[in-house]
């Protein structure tokens, strides 16, 4: 008997450990929605004339980095988010930007940007704590 209720207990926690790392990586149509729409409000709230700013740590010059395209995909980074949009310089070379972002009640919010950082991204990804959003 003891050893049925002890079966049927980690059957029970097993399921419930399943359950809500599914529902965790799982998202609704309007879920992604928001997530994605939380970080063009972002981008769009940290333009100045239309550009971002980025401050280069090497050189210390400011670089102007237009917008040109959101990544539809999202990423899950345990309860977190990693959103991808692609910038351009004033020269036409293309710099990724990546926004990780985390839930704050009923919206996101990003918490870290990685400009031309994609090595962070691929590091992460290569070491299982970043995938993509099923």
């Amino acid at each position: 008997m003891i050893k049925l209720h002890t079966l049927l207990l980690g059957l029970a926690l097993l399921a419930s450990i399943l359950f809500n790392s599914t529902q965790a990586a799982a998202l609704t149509l309007a879920e992604k929605a928001s997530i994605q729409a939380s970080m063009q409000r972002h981008v769009d709230g940290k333009l100045v004339d239309g550009a971002l700013l980025y401050l280069d740590q090497k050189s210390g010059e400011v670089h102007r980095l237009h917008p040109v395209t959101a990544h539809p995909m999202i990423m899950t980074m345990g309860d977190h988010y990693v959103l991808c949009f692609d910038f351009r310089n004033d020269e036409g070379k293309n710099v990724p930007v990546d926004y990780y972002m985390a839930r704050r009640n009923n919206e996101y919010v990003v918490f870290h940007t990685a400009v031309a950082e994609r090595g962070l991204l691929k590091r992460l990804m290569s070491d299982g704590k970043i995938a993509r959003l099923r």
